[in-house]
């Protein structure tokens, strides 16, 4: 086959807050005349990559650039069944903004990933609503409530697929570019080996500082062995589960692309960006493009573009 009659996949993966660098990604792409016939994505890549097959990537870049801590607060409206946050305000907010298709209706060929909650299965959308599918695909289980398609309950593709290589290949990608965000995940979070120094200005409200402020400190670990008793400072019990929940993805991540290489691997490095920092998109942007320019190259020479 000619590589200029290679159909190009983009897999977009999942990364709660760091997904805004999906679109830095995409820009380079597009101004190096890379432009992928089949787009697929995990969880917030699926969000992004849905804006970019329906034409709206750049008003959802405009609206991601203007995010403020208190504007995503405003959007999330507080549940406890099936999880902290209901959804319903968001995506009524996306759903007001940007065009309500059907998948088969856009301009190119698109599928996000769900995991199925009853039976662990893992989940391909590629027909109905586009909204919806996103929805599905970025249901992170504790925070977002499961949603109910087709009779079924789905959460968070980031479960079983977290970067959606195996999605391109099925729908006919011949080369398959995608994007790993959780490659420097585990350890971002703290040392305990070092203690953390008081910061010389009050730092902003973040999710985690505010869930931090209810009753869910563990306190001191208290240790006998190898001589004297000593305290070590422990993290929150959120900061416990967004720790745990990413070493999950990078592990099934690792394990999935050992077993399903992409022929590019973009690896924005975004460790210092908490899950819920949905403010903070301009970081997250630069970083994607940086990571893109750095395998330009490899890719054009993949592709045949000269």
């Amino acid at each position: 086959m000619q590589l200029n009659q290679a159909k190009i996949g983009l897999a977009l993966g999942s990364g709660s807050a760091r997904g805004w660098s999906h679109i830095g990604v995409i820009r380079v792409l597009e101004e190096a005349g890379i432009k992928p016939d089949i787009v697929c994505g995990t969880s917030v890549g699926s969000l992004v990559g849905a804006a970019y097959v329906d034409g709206q990537l750049e008003p959802f870049e405009k609206w991601v650039r203007g995010l403020t801590w208190q504007s995503v607060m405003g959007l999330l409206d507080f549940t406890i069944t099936g999880g902290l946050i209901h959804g319903e305000k968001l995506f009524a907010y996306l759903r007001s903004h940007f065009s309500e298709k059907d998948i088969t209706s856009l301009s190119k060929a698109f599928g996000a990933v769900a995991t199925e909650l009853v039976t662990g299965r893992e989940v391909w959308l590629r027909d109905g609503s586009v909204i919806d599918a996103v929805r599905a695909s970025a249901a992170l289980p504790g925070l977002f409530k499961p949603v109910e398609m087709n009779g079924r309950l789905l959460v968070d593709g980031a479960l079983v697929n977290p970067v959606p290589v195996s999605l391109c290949r099925a729908m006919g990608a011949d080369i398959v570019i995608a994007v790993d965000l959780n490659s420097d995940l585990i350890g971002r979070h703290f040392d305990l080996e070092q203690a953390t120094p008081e910061p010389e200005e009050p730092e902003p409200t973040t999710f985690s500082s505010m869930l931090e402020k209810l009753p869910l400190k563990l306190g001191l670990l208290k240790s006998e062995q190898n001589g004297p008793i000593s305290t070590i400072p422990l993290p929150s019990i959120f900061d416990v589960l967004s720790i745990s929940l990413n070493i999950m993805q990078v592990r099934i991540t690792r394990s999935r692309l050992a077993g399903e290489p992409a022929d590019i691997l973009i690896r924005p490095r975004l460790a210092n960006l908490a899950l819920m920092d949905y403010h903070r998109a301009a970081q997250a942007i630069d970083e994607g493009e940086r990571a893109t320019r750095q395998v330009l190259d490899e890719l054009k020479e993949l592709v045949g573009l000269r």
